[in-house]
Formats: structure tokens, C-alpha cells, sequence
């Protein structure tokens, strides 16, 4: 007699033990596509952000890069997959933080529940290795929402008043005579206020993400890969003091040269000047590294 057909429901399916699969493509896009549907008024809104707020420029490049390294790594994501049931209890957080962050309009909370939710997704599918694999473009995603206004205001105050005295030290140094209070410059020819948009917070996120994606792709070596994000910061923070202090320059010749499209064709410049920092940063970490292994080497007996 044949055996009765067993039924069982979605969610035993996806809990139960199953052989190893393949990368579930089809899936995936069919529940992202969900995902965009559900969370279309907090996405619309943080392209509007990444149009009209300058420190979330990068913010068009983020979900491409993602999405390019995701599609880099087909093959490795091809086999060993189990989907898990568990994965259902982060796509419910996510929506319940959806819910209260629309409700308080906290969008930064109901921004972080689509995160919450593609990763629960991506657990139910394929388990948490799946999961694990790709952290790094998950990781990144986070780079596409504007940090908190409190955290911002933070921020900001502490790099404008560094900024501030790095500018005054090299004005200083260079005999121009300039005094300091706060966050304002007084020169000669004008008073400088180094105000939050100077700040380098723009600079900043944009570079660490840069220094990321440039060390997935140009660097093996998880050590280098993260000295490089760290030394980002730095970077960004010394070449922002570097427009201000120009600006202080450039103010004792012309003070019209400190204002309109030249102050924005200056600041791409010094953008332009970090990013060569970083890649030499990254030239320098690889003879460092290189000499400290032709010492270890020498000391090693034949």
C-alpha cells in the first residue's frame, strides 16, 4: 500500500533539517522585492537625504557596491546553505521596529529595521552561514543611513574645534597672524568660522567608507584591511584642517576666494588630496610590513 503524502507547513519546512542547497537567487529577490515594497516611504525618504544632505552623498554608491561584491561571490555563496526557521524571528523585529520608529518618527530606528529585516530574510533562506558570508556587504549597508542628530551634534563640535586649532597652528607657522577663539578664526583680512559643515564629518564618513571597499578589493589581508578603515579618521580629520587652513591663505590675498564655487571646487581638491593619503597610507602599511619580515627573517638562524 502506498504511504499517505505527508504535509507540512512553511515555517516546519524551513526548520527542518535539509540537506545543504544552493544560493536561493530566486527567493531572495522575490522577498528584497517585498522588503522595498514594505519599508518604499523610509527608503524614498533616505534618497532624499542622500540628494540634499552632503555628508550622505556616498549613499548612492553604497547598495551598488554591496550588491557588485554580493554578485563577486556567487560561487562561493553556491553551496552549503540550510534555510532556518529562526530567521523569521529578525524579520518580525525589524517590523515591529518599523512600527514604533514611524510611530515616535524616529527614522533612524525605523531606517535600521530594513537592515534588521534583509538580514532576517537572508537567515531564513540560507541559514546563518549564508549569513556570515556576507557580513561584509551586509556591514556596509549601514554606511547608507545618516547617523542620529544627536550623535551628529556630538561629532561635530569637537572636530570644528580641532579643526580649528590644526588651522591656527599652521597659519601661525607660516606668519600669518591669526587668533582663536572657539571655532572662529580672526585674520587680517576676515573672520573665518570653521561652522559645522567644515567640520569634516562630511569627509569623514565618506573616506572610512572608501577605505573599506578599497581594502575588500585591493587588500587580502583582514589586519591591513582594517588599519587602513581606522586610519581613515585621521586622514580625513588633517586634510579638513588642511582647508581650513588654506581658506585662512587664500583670505589674505582675495577674500572673495573663500567664498562660492571656488570654496566647493576646494573642497572636492582636499577630498581628492585624502583619498591619496589613504592610498599611500596603504603603500606605506605594505613597506612596513615588508620590513618587518625582512628583520624577522635575519634573525631566524640557517
Amino acid at each position: 500500500m502506498a504511504e499517505p503524502l505527508r504535509s507540512q507547513s512553511l515555517a516546519e519546512e524551513v526548520s527542518s533539517p535539509q540537506q545543504a542547497g544552493a544560493f536561493p537567487w530566486g527567493a531572495i529577490v522575490w522577498y528584497a522585492a517585498l522588503l522595498v515594497a514594505l519599508y518604499a516611504p523610509v527608503l524614498a525618504r533616505m534618497v532624499y537625504e542622500w540628494a540634499t544632505v552632503e555628508e550622505m552623498g556616498h549613499g548612492f554608491f553604497v547598495f551598488p557596491v554591496a550588491g557588485y561584491i554580493v554578485w563577486s561571490r556567487r560561487h562561493a555563496l553556491s553551496t552549503g546553505l540550510r534555510p532556518d526557521g529562526r530567521g523569521l524571528l529578525l524579520v518580525l523585529w525589524g517590523f515591529v521596529q518599523l512600527v514604533l520608529g514611524t510611530a515616535a518618527a524616529d527614522f533612524f530606528l525605523a531606517r535600521t529595521a530594513f537592515l534588521f529585516s534583509l538580514a532576517g530574510v537572508l537567515w531564513t533562506l540560507g541559514g546563518l552561514e549564508l549569513l556570515r558570508r556576507l557580513a561584509f556587504p551586509l556591514g556596509l549597508l549601514v554606511f547608507s543611513i545618516r547617523i542620529p542628530l544627536f550623535i551628529y551634534s556630538q561629532l561635530t563640535l569637537p572636530l570644528q574645534l580641532l579643526a580649528s586649532r590644526i588651522a591656527e597652528v599652521g597659519l601661525t607657522l607660516l606668519g600669518i597672524p591669526v587668533l582663536r577663539e572657539g571655532n572662529i578664526l580672526e585674520l587680517a583680512s576676515q573672520r573665518l568660522s570653521v561652522v559645522e559643515a567644515c567640520s569634516g564629518i562630511r569627509s569623514l564618513l565618506s573616506l572610512v567608507f572608501l577605505a573599506l571597499v578599497y581594502g575588500y578589493f585591493f587588500e587580502g589581508r583582514r589586519s591591513v584591511r582594517v588599519a587602513l578603515a581606522i586610519m581613515a579618521a585621521p586622514i580625513a580629520i588633517l586634510t579638513n584642517s588642511a582647508r581650513v587652513m588654506l581658506t585662512g591663505i587664500l583670505s589674505e590675498y582675495d577674500p572673495e576666494l573663500t567664498r562660492g564655487w571656488f570654496h566647493q571646487a576646494e573642497g572636492w581638491l582636499v577630498f581628492l588630496a585624502a583619498l591619496a593619503g589613504l592610498l599611500l597610507s596603504h603603500r606605506l602599511l605594505l613597506a612596513a610590513l615588508c620590513w618587518a619580515r625582512r628583520r624577522r627573517d635575519a634573525r631566524v638562524p640557517a
